[in-house]
């Protein structure tokens, strides 16, 4: 999988913040960086806000590696997807945390059978797509096409 478009997409879709809010879920987490949940995993000691780009660029590698280890061992066949498909796996499972994204059942098995429409249909088919807006519209066009939309910010 190509990292930095992922890096750039995640980005985008959970926007870069240097300071701490509340973020939209319910009960609401705290959160800075990258979608980095504060209350599942503080800062390492001595880190203060505003972040700089260097931390928020080390918590984002580490939530990866963290969303990536997850889904191999709780979703071993998100890594035969085809590169596009696993980013838009990895983007839902970072955005929603493995437990939920694995409550998607009937996208998930559509993914394993390679029915990209019936995946899309049931991704678009929930609350996230309700809540996330143009990002769940993005993802769910990349899953029916293998061609991620090109969005502002992202190269």
């Amino acid at each position: 999988m190509i990292l930095t478009l992922l890096y750039a997409e995640l980005r985008r879709d959970e926007a870069v913040r240097r300071y701490p809010y509340k973020d939209t879920s319910k009960p609401p987490k705290n959160t800075v960086g990258v979608g980095h949940n504060l209350d599942a995993s503080p800062l390492p000691a001595g880190w203060t806000f505003p972040l700089s780009d260097a931390q928020i660029t080390q918590l984002l590698v580490s939530d990866v590696t963290s969303t990536f280890a997850q889904l191999d061992a709780r979703a071993k066949w998100w890594r035969t997807l085809s590169e596009v498909r696993q980013r838009v796996v990895a983007n839902m499972a970072f955005n929603l945390g493995i437990e939920k994204f694995l409550g998607f059942a009937k996208a998930i098995a559509a993914m394993k059978d390679g029915g990209w429409d019936t995946a899309a249909d049931e991704m678009q088919n929930s609350l996230w797509f309700k809540q996330v807006g143009d990002r769940a519209v993005r993802l769910c066009q990349a899953m029916r096409s293998d061609v991620m939309p090109v969005a502002a910010g992202v190269a």
